[in-house]
């Protein structure tokens, strides 16, 4: 197997401080790693659409729950803060993908939906997201993937129990 860079970056650690326990470094920086590098690449298929990753995100929040939403609880689904929601809904909105309602009961309260066009790109794009990110995984066999991905999902279940990040 290759070294990658964060074997590179580990070696030099040693070499300047043999003691040094770089084992954190050598998962965390594998995933950030990872991270960057698939946030390098982009989304192929969102792009050509128009949109980014955190607009796809806010939409597909609106499908797959299909129903209305509040932009609180879109920030809650998507892991995002109230602006950048707030800077995203205007975008997709001026877009025609999303239509706001205010409510009937409290003025202070919007509901946000898709409209027809915002959920025909949904159902288009996704397909073609997934395809695109199968692509990207091509390289790892599906025992790998499957592997993988529920060691992942441990270390989520934990993280998320210990510094809060679930919703």
């Amino acid at each position: 197997m290759t070294d990658d860079i964060v074997a590179s970056v580990v070696r030099q650690w040693q070499a300047v401080n043999p003691g040094l326990d770089t084992g954190p470094m050598e998962l965390i920086g594998r995933i950030n790693r990872c991270a960057a590098l698939l946030q390098q690449a982009e989304d192929a298929p969102l792009r050509s659409a128009g949109l980014n990753r955190a607009e796809f995100d806010l939409l597909g929040a609106m499908r797959r729950t299909d129903r209305e939403l509040t932009p609180g609880e879109l920030a809650r689904e998507t892991f995002s803060s109230g602006a950048a929601v707030t800077k995203r809904l205007r975008a997709l909105q001026e877009s025609g993908l999303i239509d706001r309602r205010g409510d009937a009961r409290d003025r202070r309260v919007v509901h946000v939906g898709l409209t027809d066009a915002g959920r025909d790109l949904v159902d288009r794009l996704l397909p073609e997201q997934l395809a695109y990110e199968r692509s990207v995984l091509s390289g790892l066999d599906e025992e790998t993937r499957s592997g993988l991905s529920g060691q992942l999902g441990a270390l989520l279940v934990h993280l998320e129990g210990r510094l809060g990040g679930r919703r």
